[in-house]
């Protein structure tokens, strides 16, 4: 794949065409929790997986969560923020172990998004909304292009470039504003993947691991669960 040729058709997506794809379906957030909660899989239980860019995580971090005394605002630890995406990893006798290639949100003990609550009524929030990754602040929405994350979902227009993956919130008004900042977003996400598949490829070394040994290579190098670097 030429990850240069599919980052200059991202660069080159018209923001107009895009609003009118989302706006030709319509989409409203409910705040139904679905996209931010673990599903029951085939399987078993399947915990939540949102994928997170490295200067997302450290976003996220500045933003802190809530401290023992209930402080919001408190700086984050990396694992606090992020997980190594388990796709790729295999399943040893000390736990995960192996090479992934991208982070994923951290979940709670049950399988939610760990910045994921609800309220008194079943209604869901995320405490970063204003921080939150572009994964999911353009959910349910992509956009088909190789490299990037494209989720099982149904094509919205002709081309067959913008997708929308199964949301509650699908098929209500949207208004032209809001279709057209979503669209916005999910071109900044294509190439902000597109660039992160590059660098990967770019700086990606192979690194040895052991038993219960995870590393994560990402468009800034190889590091371990804790976010630190492999030397």
């Amino acid at each position: 794949m030429d990850l240069d040729a599919e980052l200059d058709r991202a660069r080159d997506l018209d923001v107009s065409e895009l609003a009118d794809a989302i706006e030709s379906i319509g989409f409203e957030c409910t705040r139904c929790g679905a996209c931010c909660k673990g599903y029951e899989g085939d399987d078993g239980p399947e915990p939540h997986t949102a994928t997170v860019f490295p200067d997302e995580v450290r976003a996220l971090q500045e933003a802190g969560g809530d401290d023992s005394a209930g402080e919001s605002g408190t700086p984050m630890e990396w694992r606090d923020v992020a997980r190594p995406m388990p796709y790729g990893l295999a399943e040893g006798d000390d736990g995960p172990e192996g090479e992934t290639f991208e982070w994923a949100l951290q979940t709670t003990a049950c399988g939610d998004c760990r910045f994921y609550e609800e309220d008194e009524s079943g209604q869901g929030a995320c405490q970063v909304h204003e921080d939150r990754p572009l994964i999911c602040e353009t959910y349910p929405f992509s956009v088909a292009l190789g490299g990037t994350s494209q989720p099982m979902g149904e094509a919205v227009d002709e081309e067959g470039v913008v997708r929308a993956h199964e949301c509650e919130g699908l098929g209500r008004d949207i208004p032209r504003e809001d279709a057209e900042e979503l669209a916005r977003a999910l071109k900044e996400r294509a190439v902000r993947e597109l660039r992160e598949a590059r660098g990967v490829t770019e700086a990606y070394e192979p690194v040895e691991t052991g038993p219960g040994e995870v590393v994560v290579h990402d468009s800034e190098g190889a590091k371990r669960p804790d976010g630190t670097r492999v030397q």
